[in-house]
């Protein structure tokens, strides 16, 4: 099969052949046909989080029908159309999994990381970390809910009812959660780059009641704000920018470093809190909510072979949501 390989962070991904894995117990073999780019794999790829594996197969939002599955498998059929997101494999035994917080398990394994993800043709995924997907979405519109949708969803709970609500870098994951936020009934306040005005124009058309650049100061003070930039520098901007008893959540796995700030900022019971991963009841709850909202994907799609230039696309903030890659497609 067909795949894009990571042989070491810094190096550009190159486009290779792999044997077709063959599901194990408890596993499915999935024919991807898309897969979304996030910006946890530039992490990956740049060299951000440690280098695990070589080579690796980047990606964690994967869409595709199942073409096997392996001996104790009975909630998922061959045919099914599945999501896998990052959360790959839990041992189920410690206690974070014992307490519903299996995103915390220290033996977790993460596709596209530990894995083998989803820029390639074929993956294999455990059958209980697989998530049916909703049919009102069309492949590659479902690929960034996955963890865009997820990550962002529970980032959105920790924020609490905040009524007033900022998102800092309006990328894939806050152009779905600011949606979410606006059905239900919250002021958005979008926080972008420094002269980005399509992506604050972008935030605007999605419900936005204000955007700006993220060194701007908001109308009014805001209730929480979530970070979704892995800029350390805006987690005291955000802190100034939100009210006594606010809440500001760093969404992202990996953050430049915090500058030091006056505790003036944090006084006044204002909490910083990180999101890390998510749940299966995660996925559950917000693909269950997405069609309700609904949540529409705004997608630019590239061929398999054309991964490095999309991910130097978002990470260089020219994607107006979420980029995402689909193995169908030829140069």
């Amino acid at each position: 099969m067909r795949a894009m390989l990571l042989d070491q962070p810094g190096r550009p991904l190159r486009l290779g052949e792999l044997p077709r894995g063959a599901p194990g117990r408890g596993q499915i073999l999935v024919r991807v046909v898309a897969c979304g780019v996030c910006r946890t794999d530039l992490h990956i790829c740049d060299g951000d989080l440690a280098f695990v594996r070589s080579p690796i197969v980047p990606g964690h939002e994967i869409v595709g029908r199942v073409e096997a599955a392996g001996d104790g498998v009975s909630s998922i059929t061959v045919g099914q159309r599945v999501g896998v997101p990052w959360l790959g494999w839990t041992c189920g035994r410690c206690g974070y999994c014992a307490t519903g917080r299996e995103n915390l398990c220290d033996s977790a394994r993460f596709t596209g990381y530990h894995l083998d993800g989803g820029y390639a043709e074929y993956a294999v995924a455990d059958a209980r970390y697989s998530f049916a997907l909703p049919e009102v979405y069309d492949d590659a519109a479902a690929a960034p809910l996955l963890c865009a949708g997820l990550i962002g969803y529970r980032s959105l709970v920790a924020a609490g009812d905040a009524r007033r609500l900022g998102i800092y870098g309006f990328g894939a994951a806050a152009h779905i959660v600011c949606q979410v936020a606006v059905w239900q009934g919250r002021e958005v306040y979008a926080f972008t780059r420094p002269g980005d005005t399509s992506a604050q124009g972008f935030a605007r058309k999605l419900g936005a009641r204000w955007a700006a650049d993220s060194t701007a100061l908001p109308p009014e003070q805001l209730d929480a704000a979530i970070v979704f930039a892995p800029v350390g520098a805006l987690v005291p901007a955000s802190l100034r920018a939100t009210a006594k008893g606010g809440t500001v959540v760093c969404a992202g796995i990996h953050m430049s470093e915090i500058p030091a700030f006056s505790y003036d900022l944090l006084w006044g019971e204002r909490k910083i809190v990180s999101v890390a991963n998510l749940t299966r009841r995660d996925g559950v709850e917000f693909l269950a909510l997405a069609p309700q909202v609904p949540v529409r994907s705004e997608v630019e799609t590239f061929p398999l072979a054309r991964a490095n230039e999309a991910l130097a696309r978002v990470r260089e903030g020219r994607i107006n949501g979420a980029a995402v890659l689909l193995t169908t497609e030829q140069d």
